[in-house]
């Protein structure tokens, strides 16, 4: 099957698989209407090159694109970032600021890790993708602003509802079109690729060897693509020659057969247990690092932990 590489808003994606395929033919038929779409998918699986293809085939693709990590500033500043500040509006509000709803204003507002979303900014949101105006904090004049919001969660929503962290209505407003990402032990014939292209950045020489490209294949990848990435610059660092071999890449095992269709969500949260017990083990219990391994912010991976591990793991892990 041939290699389909193209490039969205300056990211690329490699796209070799039948899985993937389908899910690209899925994004462009999203594209292409007005609907809110929810991107889900583990950390690392490609969720923002995803949200990037949507606004590339969408009907507002010269128009602005922005994009909001959820979970990079504290709470009381998000409210701030996205909808923006009068002068005076709070202590270090020096002057006026628009929000991030203004700059995305007749293009794509992506917002990632949702899920992080404080409760108070999410009745907020609700209420802007409903259509109606909004004040800037510390304002007094409304702001009417057309944005298309596409979302992305590592998270299960719909637990998080149960457990009061998410709103229901928020929930079923953003998933007027759900796309998943399937991770890549889900989607095999894309990891060689992938890591090829990202070898590619290191000089157009070098090449794995077939043992190599075996066991890139094997492995679980519980980091996903940015674990990959990170093991081929480890590879390129450790090589003494332009022919990588097995002993060149990180030490991991070889994966588990990948689940069924019919078990995945069931066992959604098994995986990213192991994926986070995987990180942590791989950086001797240290935390920092193991949520920059799964391309997770600290915060993140402290309350998946406290959620998962709070009674049995919290005294033998690292709080560095």
């Amino acid at each position: 099957m041939p290699l389909e590489q193209r490039v969205y808003l300056g990211v690329a994606a490699i796209v070799a698989s039948q899985t993937m395929r389908q899910v690209m033919d899925l994004v462009v038929r999203a594209a292409r209407t007005s609907a809110t779409v929810l991107i889900t998918g583990e950390t690392g699986s490609g969720k923002e090159i995803v949200a990037r293809a949507i606004h590339h085939y969408s009907l507002r693709a010269a128009r602005p694109w922005v994009d909001f990590n959820c979970a990079a500033l504290p709470e009381h500043l998000v409210e701030s970032e996205l909808f923006g500040h009068e002068k005076g509006a709070f202590s270090g509000a020096d002057t006026a600021k628009p929000g991030l709803f203004d700059l995305a204003n007749t293009g794509t507002l992506f917002l990632d890790e949702i899920g992080e979303l404080d409760l108070r900014v999410q009745v907020k949101l609700l209420r802007v993708l409903d259509g109606v105006p909004y004040y800037r904090v510390g304002g007094q004049k409304k702001i009417a602003v057309d944005a298309r919001i596409v979302a992305a969660t590592n998270q299960n929503l719909e637990a998080a509802i149960q457990a009061r962290r998410f709103r229901a209505d928020l929930f079923h407003r953003l998933n007027q079109c759900q796309i998943r990402v399937p991770p890549l032990r889900e989607r095999r014939d894309d990891i060689v690729p992938i890591a090829e292209y990202f070898l590619r950045q290191h000089g157009e020489q070098a090449g794995f060897s077939a043992e190599a490209r075996r066991a890139l294949e094997r492995h679980s990848w519980p980091g996903n693509v940015r674990e990959l990435r990170n093991a081929v610059t480890h590879a390129v660092v450790a090589a003494r020659s332009y022919q990588i071999g097995i002993a060149d890449l990180p030490p991991f095992e070889a994966a588990a057969p990948p689940p069924s269709a019919g078990r995945r969500d069931m066992e959604l949260l098994s995986v990213e247990k192991e994926a986070i017990l995987a990180a942590l083990e791989r950086t001797g219990g240290h935390q920092q690092k193991a949520a920059h391994l799964l391309g997770v912010s600290r915060r993140t991976l402290s309350r998946k932990l406290k959620l998962y591990y709070a009674e049995t793991d919290k005294d033998c892990l690292h709080a560095s």
